[in-house]
């Protein structure tokens, strides 16, 4: 274990055994010095009644704020759900506008309503201006405060500028450019402006080929961007080229574990959200629709077997490898499927070369099938001493994991193509798509073989 890993741990025991003990005055002390991003960890630990408790204690409403944009949803929606709508309000004034965006949208209408009629009409606008972006764009996961600078104004006028106006602004290392009608044109670094000589204008050193994106544009597009050419912040423009946020580096890093998470949970089949701090109805409930194609699969591959009952009736032995046919197959389509849903996501894939990676998956494939097929066909001779069936055995090798390395690159390429998360085909639809092929294959060429 890590060392982060052992002070969360001692921390989340020494809190649940002051709550415990009742100890206020330590507790106080504990949760005023502990960061928040490590009080969300002691709130995923405790009861909400003994979460109530601790925010209470918190005497820094800037501190309750960031421990509110670090807090799981459902966390969150109980905490507020027994604190007064206006010390609710209060805290969420103090909070960057887009962590508000953000968690107001997460509410109900009803408590979102409500704490946006109890806004002030400053912060309202800029929030109700981020809610109308789509909750997983450009758009709505912007800063709405940044630095903009005419193109005309000079470093002293400049420098100046910052300081009266822009002196509390989140992302202050990049300097925007804007002409007379607020549409970006370039982009200074903090470093260029100190050093250029004070009545240089803005235009004359700034960068004019400035990447920037566009509001409606999705945010795992936009972290690309930001790694690919490593920002800490990238402009977001409007239809016109109107500046009118930034995405920060943070925020990046936070869409990165998000979308990272959201493929490992579908790619295993079970939903696209934690499951760890919900109720076993709740976890059962997002895991119950993702598990029916694997239902589904089953029952159709039981029916193939039951179809060929007779050939197992009077071939016993047939049933002996059925598993490790299925599963040669299905790890091999996982395989290929993981490869190519991380090359979709990295952009080290693009989806217009869509024959050349199923051709390469097929051929693993088909040479992995060749090589481990000739070992299980091997095993069979020794085990049955009948060469049909080693035959049977090892030709079924080659067609499963052939068509694992066709059907788990195939699928992600064409549901990429058609702008459907690649990420959903590696879970059970891969899987249980390949031991039905795997069965059918295997008892045909089996039956046909083996009874002549």
């Amino acid at each position: 274990m890590n060392i982060q890993a052992d002070r969360n741990k001692i921390l989340v025991e020494s809190v649940k055994r002051l709550l415990r003990r009742d100890a206020v005055s330590h507790l106080r002390k504990i949760v005023n010095k502990t960061h928040a991003a490590d009080l969300s960890s002691v709130f995923r630990a405790i009861p909400v009644s003994s979460q109530r408790k601790l925010f209470d204690l918190l005497d820094n409403i800037n501190q309750k704020g960031a421990l509110f944009s670090y807090l799981d949803k459902d966390i969150f929606l109980d905490l507020i759900e027994g604190i007064p709508i206006e010390r609710v309000v209060d805290v969420l004034e103090s909070m960057p506008t887009d962590d508000v965006a953000d968690l107001i949208a997460s509410l109900p209408p009803e408590k979102s309503d409500a704490i946006l009629l109890k806004m002030k009409k400053e912060g309202l606008e800029e929030v109700e201006g981020l809610l109308r972006y789509g909750d997983e764009t450009a758009g709505g996961i912007m800063a709405p405060d940044f630095i903009a600078l005419t193109q005309d104004m000079t470093a002293k006028e400049s420098i100046e500028a910052i300081q009266k106006e822009h002196h509390d602004v989140e992302m202050a290392f990049y300097l925007y450019v804007v002409d007379e009608y607020g549409r970006l044109v370039g982009v200074s670094s903090l470093r260029q402006l100190v050093v250029a000589p004070p009545e240089k204008p803005l235009k004359d050193f700034m960068v004019t080929d400035v990447f920037s994106v566009q509001t409606g544009m999705d945010q795992e597009e936009v972290a690309k961007i930001v790694a690919r050419y490593d920002l800490l912040a990238v402009p977001v423009v409007d239809d016109n080229n109107k500046l009118v946020g930034i995405v920060t580096v943070d925020d990046v890093i936070d869409i990165i574990k998000q979308e990272a998470t959201e493929d490992i949970l579908k790619m295993a089949g079970a939903g696209y959200e934690f499951v760890e701090n919900k109720s076993i109805i709740k976890s059962s409930r997002l895991r119950l629709p993702w598990l029916f194609a694997s239902c589904m699969g089953g029952i159709v591959a039981s029916l193939i077997i039951a179809y060929f009952e007779d050939s197992l009736q009077k071939m016993a032995y047939l049933a002996v490898f059925i598993t490790v046919i299925c599963g040669m197959g299905g790890n091999v389509g996982t395989q290929s499927a993981t490869i190519v849903v991380r090359g979709l996501a990295t952009g080290r894939i693009n989806i217009r070369e869509l024959w050349k990676v199923v051709f390469k998956e097929l051929s693993t494939g088909f040479i992995l099938g060749s090589i481990y097929g000739a070992l299980i066909a091997c095993v069979a001779q020794f085990r049955y001493g009948i060469a049909t069936f080693a035959l049977s055995v090892g030709l079924a090798v080659i067609c499963s994991m052939s068509a694992a390395g066709l059907i788990g690159s195939l699928v992600p390429m064409l549901l990429a193509k058609v702008n459907i998360d690649p990420a959903v085909a590696t879970g059970p639809f891969v899987s249980t798509t390949l031991d039905i092929i795997s069965v059918s294959c295997y008892l045909f060429i089996a039956t046909a073989l083996v009874s002549q």
